[in-house]
């Protein structure tokens, strides 16, 4: 809707957002990628939790030594050293490096919706202010002489527009 005292232009994301059907823009990677991502994501959240860390202590726990035999206890020295932290590591920080940059997508979406909020804000500042501009102009046309409507204050109560009865003495 136009109005010959206001134009209004639309932030541009707003379109953008609206034919585009998602705050985020398509995913780059092929099928390989997202797999390994998701694989990466996997483990992350599988690793970061207290069960996790249960299992590890159990693991450790029985690469003490003396407490199986030493055949075993190899199997477990190995697993501990070599897999868990070789392997597990950069598992780990794949994952993390995702999470990192669905949370930068999620940050940068949340900016530009932020943008848009201020961008609209101000759109209406400008109509309201176009608009007083015009009542300014019909309220001297109205009243030339006298106090201005502005000046008076704004009734207000339980029904600011019928007239205040008199008080009874």
């Amino acid at each position: 809707m136009s109005s010959s005292i206001f134009e209004y232009v639309p932030h541009p994301y707003v379109a953008e957002r609206r034919y585009s059907g998602s705050s985020t823009s398509d995913d780059p990677l092929g099928p390989i990628q997202r797999a390994n991502a998701a694989a990466a994501r996997f483990v992350t959240t599988g690793v970061g939790t207290m069960w996790c860390a249960y299992l590890f202590a159990i693991f450790a726990g029985l690469g003490f030594p003396g407490f199986l035999p030493d055949s075993v206890s190899k199997y477990t020295l190995w697993g501990s050293t070599v897999f868990a932290q070789l392997v597990l590591l950069s598992v780990i920080l794949v994952g993390q490096n995702e999470q990192a940059e669905a949370s930068e997508a999620r940050a940068q979406a949340t900016y530009r919706d932020a943008e848009v909020v201020l961008h609209e804000a101000l759109q209406i500042q400008e109509h309201l202010i176009a608009q007083d501009a015009v009542l300014e102009r019909l309220l001297d046309r109205i009243e030339p002489e006298g106090p201005a409507l502005a000046e008076e204050p704004t009734p207000s109560g339980s029904a600011p527009l019928e007239p205040e009865a008199e008080p009874k003495k």
